[in-house]
This record gives C-alpha cells, structure tokens and sequence, in this order.
C-alpha cells in the first residue's frame, strides 16, 4: 500500500453528527464527500426526524405507510435547487402534482392555488432522502443512541458520551443538529446535566436554548375505497380550531397502490398545545392518543362532510414540530471556531425543510473549512 495513503488514512479527521434528521445528514453527507470521516448519532430508530415515514398494519395484516410529519418541500435557493436536482436523478426525490388550495371549513368551498409552485417528495416516501445520505460512503450511522454529554478534553477533542455515560468516541469536531438538546423535555428524561454544560461555550449554549417550537398531532387514516368526491390531495383548513392540514398521501408519486387510500390529517398548533398543557410531555398513553385521534376525524369528517368511516386511524404526536424562532437566520448554523462545534437545523433558519437543508450545508461548509478541507457546491 502506498505509504501516503497509510498516513492520510491515519490522520484523517473525525467528526460527530448528533441527529439524523435532514440538516445533520446533508451536513454529514457533505463532509463525508470531502474526505472527513463522520459518525452520526440519534436516538430514534432510523433516519428522517420529521422527514419519517410511518409504517403501519391493519388488523388483516395489510402494511399502510404514511408521511406523517414533513407532506412535501418547495426550494427557492439555488444550491438546494442542485441538490433536489441530484436526489432527482438518483430517484430519491420527484414533484407531487396534485390539487392543493385553501378548504373553508365554515362555507365548504376549496379555493385551488393558482400560483404555481413545484412540491418536491421522497420516494418512495419522505425518509427516502434521508436514508441515502445516511449510506453515504464515509457516514456511519448510529440509531437508538442518545447523547447527553459533551467533553472539550486538553489535547483539543471532543469525547461524545451516551446515556449512561459511556464514550462514543473522540472527535475533531461535533455537529448538533438535534433541537431536542435544547429542550427541557429532553434534560428532564435523562435526569443528566445538559449536554453542553461544561464543555467551554456559554454562548453557544445560551443561543440553542433560546429555541422554541410548535406542537403538532397527526392523524393517519385508511379508507376501503378512494374518497373520489373529495376535490383535491392537499388542503390548508381555515376556520378549524383543531385541524389546519389534510392530504391524500396516496395521492404522491412512488407510493404503493393497495386496496386502502391513506390521509394524514394535521392539527393546529393551537389544540396540540392546548393538550400538551393538560397532559404534560411525558410520552402520551394509548388512551391520550385514541382520544386525539377521534378528535381529528370529528374535525376532518366536518370539514370534508360524507367520508365513509376509516378502516385504520393513529394518532401520533410532535412535541416540537415546527420551530417558532429561527437562533441563526443570517449565518444559516451557529459555530464555536476555536473548539470546532457547530449546531445546525431548521430551528436555525426556519421551519420549513429547505431551511434544514441550508442550514446542514453551511454548518458542512464551516466544519470542512477549519479542518482545512475544501469545500465547493
């Protein structure tokens, strides 16, 4: 073997990418195609965040799959564009052309938009994306692991610990791209100081904490038979306290045509507070959610009246879906030069999923550059 290439194996950088959702896997994919070695750490069971996608049985055993969190993404930046045009060519991702508008739920009539506007999807489902980045050569992914703690050790690493207080790893360089860190939610399960106490960047930490988010319940239903007489796929509900999204999610490209049409119903930020305020954020029970689930039918059912009854409903919660401050809107992800640590994500930016992109790409690009590797789109 050559014995330049021992060495740049040997001296290789390592860096830590803690979340799995779309902004730590574009940071990880990107720095992984630069030569940094990246290992990404998160405590759900696969990738995506709110890119997920739900599987599901009914009682007969058939599979239902839903997006049951991000229902498409619309790009308006020209380096996102590049790379919805590379994950477009790969198939990863590809445009959902349906009718979408506005459903007044006191009047009944749905406006159609008349602005037109590209939705882009995963296919086959939303977490498509996610998965490939995540097996991207260089990036190993790490699932059902949770990080609480951050060590600055004197020879200038990061040693990344896990739950119990176990190391992970020493690294050249940590990647937070997981809003729960900041969450007293979050603190409070693991009954650990918070994850960057200690580590030598108060700033840092001052600005993740300040980070707030929007809750949200979804509802995924399946129907015998296609609900034919409803006049789109995709609807913004005005006049609902309880419901504000509803959408044919059968209705996306690459989905799996099967005896059931599937919908994902949203609710409004509004009613999900208004239960969490009641119910605490403990991990809601099967009763909490059945009832949540009865709800969201009752608001669905009277918004698009005449439904038949659902072969299959469940409800899920976000507990921080939507982020309602954006902690780094001008620089894109926050980043601690001299110690190498960078928090990245939509809560950064905005809530919509471009802005997880952005900021995944800025937080890859400063990674890259104080590790002294280039970096270019």
């Amino acid at each position: 073997m050559d014995v330049a290439g021992v060495v740049a194996k040997v001296t290789s950088p390592l860096a830590a990418v803690v979340g799995a959702g779309v902004a730590g896997l574009v940071c990880a994919s990107m720095l992984a195609e630069r030569g940094i070695a990246v290992k990404v750490f998160e405590m759900g069971r696969g990738p995506g965040g709110r890119m997920s996608q739900r599987r599901e049985r009914t009682e007969d055993g058939r599979e239902l799959l839903f997006d049951h969190g991000a229902q498409y993404f619309t790009v308006r930046k020209p380096e996102v564009q590049k790379l919805v045009e590379r994950w477009q060519m790969s198939g990863l991702v590809a445009e959902w052309r349906g009718r979408f508008g506005t459903l007044d739920v006191q009047t009944g009539n749905f406006v159609e938009d008349t602005v037109e506007k590209r939705r882009y999807v995963g296919v086959p489902g939303m977490n498509s994306i996610c998965k490939a980045l995540s097996l991207s050569e260089g990036v190993q992914a790490n699932y059902g692991v949770t990080v609480t703690g951050l060590e600055w050790r004197k020879d200038g690493l990061w040693n990344v610990k896990a739950k119990d207080g176990e190391s992970l790893g020493v690294f050249d360089a940590v990647i937070i791209a997981d809003k729960g860190l900041a969450s007293a939610r979050f603190l409070a399960q693991t009954g650990l100081p918070p994850p960057l106490e200690g580590a030598g960047v108060p700033e840092l930490t001052k600005r993740v904490a300040a980070v707030t988010t929007a809750p949200c319940f979804a509802l995924m239903l399946a129907f015998a038979k296609p609900l034919t007489l409803v006049p789109f796929d995709g609807a913004v509900i005005d006049g609902s306290k309880i419901i504000s999204w509803v959408a044919r999610d059968s209705s996306k490209p690459g989905r799996a045509t099967n005896s059931s049409e599937c919908w994902v119903v949203h609710s409004t930020a509004e009613y999900a507070s208004n239960i969490i305020s009641q119910t605490g954020l403990n991990k809601p029970s099967n009763e909490l959610l059945s009832a949540v689930a009865l709800d969201l039918l009752a608001a669905f059912e009277a918004a698009v009246p005449n439904i038949p009854s659902p072969s299959f409903l469940k409800a899920h919660r976000w507990g921080g879906a939507f982020p309602t401050t954006a902690i780094a809107s001008e620089e894109k992800c926050i980043l601690e030069e001299e110690r190498r640590i960078a928090v990245c994500g939509d809560f950064c930016v905005g809530p919509r999923v471009e802005d997880a992109v952005l900021s995944g790409v800025s937080a890859a690009e400063k990674v890259a550059k104080i590790l002294n590797f280039p970096f270019s789109l």
